[in-house]
């Protein structure tokens, strides 16, 4: 009886050991079964809680994994890493079921410091990725990313100046060595400098405390911060989804983004999401869906 004693103790602080190793993760219930999670790992070689990413591997094991870097939104000041993933629940398990692997990435708020610390942040996140794929199965020739709102316009920031080398970009000055293979636009900011209003004067806006400055008193860093100022033919697909209804991130800026890079000779496609707010399920729709599988399936295959 004893011995049983000891081994049911031994067994449970086994058990309770194994359980405080997990990290705890708040979403990994929306992937499917057998997803691997390798949670908060640290990107910028800091302690930074911003600086965290995860890496949900999905069941299908392959010996390399395309990657779809996932960026949230919340006004460059809100959110982590976990946002957006909740009313996206159908996407993000196609995305695992096809054999995406998806990596949630955290960056600085603008409320800690101003532009282009974020962008210089998912920089140093996709550049960790590429640098440690072998060890997380990842295949750095295929990468995409995907953001939403804020986490749009820095995915496109990323996407659009790949090529540029703005050393400003970069937290160190250099230019990262990963290429973008696709973009997955929602509803994100295109062009500052379209701004007008209350949006492009207040001091307090979601935009001015990202630039550190109104718009209107800088018109250059408002261009700086612009995905569509480093448009060029050499950029990747991009494929741009945007609610009509959208009472935060006028719609005219994606329409602006598609026709310049069409323009540009840049193969691009816009979805407008009738009725659609600025977020939510509406956005995960099995047509939104197909469009994005279309894309991925073309490029990162």
């Amino acid at each position: 009886m004893k011995s049983k004693i000891v081994l049911v103790f031994i067994l449970a602080v086994i058990g309770f050991r194994v359980a405080i190793a997990q990290p705890t993760n708040a979403k990994l219930s929306i992937f499917p079964a057998g997803t691997i999670l390798y949670g908060n790992i640290p990107y910028a070689n800091d302690t930074l809680k911003k600086h965290l990413l995860d890496i949900y591997l999905p069941p299908l094991k392959k010996s390399k994994y395309p990657l779809i870097v996932w960026v949230h939104g919340g006004a460059w000041m809100l959110n982590d890493k976990y946002a957006d993933m909740g009313y996206m629940t159908q996407t993000l398990k196609a995305f695992a079921d096809s054999g995406y692997a998806v990596a949630s990435i955290d960056y600085r708020w603008s409320t800690t410091v101003a532009f282009p610390a974020q962008v210089q942040d998912c920089n140093q996140a996709v550049q960790f990725l590429f640098d440690n794929a072998a060890k997380y199965n990842l295949d750095r020739g295929r990468i995409a990313l995907i953001g939403f709102s804020a986490g749009g316009h820095l995915a496109s920031l990323l996407s659009l100046s790949n090529n540029n080398g703005i050393k400003s970009f970069y937290i160190d000055g250099k230019k990262t060595r990963f290429k973008i293979r696709l973009c997955l636009d929602f509803y994100g900011p295109s062009d500052f400098n379209m701004l007008t209003g209350d949006e492009a004067v207040d001091p307090k806006s979601p935009v001015s405390l990202l630039l550190g400055a109104a718009v209107t008193a800088r018109p250059d860093l408002a261009k700086t911060a612009s995905p569509a100022t480093y448009i060029d033919k050499n950029d990747p697909p991009f494929l741009i989804v945007q609610g009509e209804k959208d009472e935060s991130v006028n719609p005219e800026q994606s329409k602006s983004l598609s026709e310049k890079l069409t323009k540009a000779g840049v193969k691009n496609e816009l979805i407008i999401v009738p009725g659609a707010p600025h977020y939510g399920v509406m956005f995960d729709a099995e047509n939104i869906r197909k469009r994005i599988f279309t894309y991925l399936d073309r490029y990162l295959k």
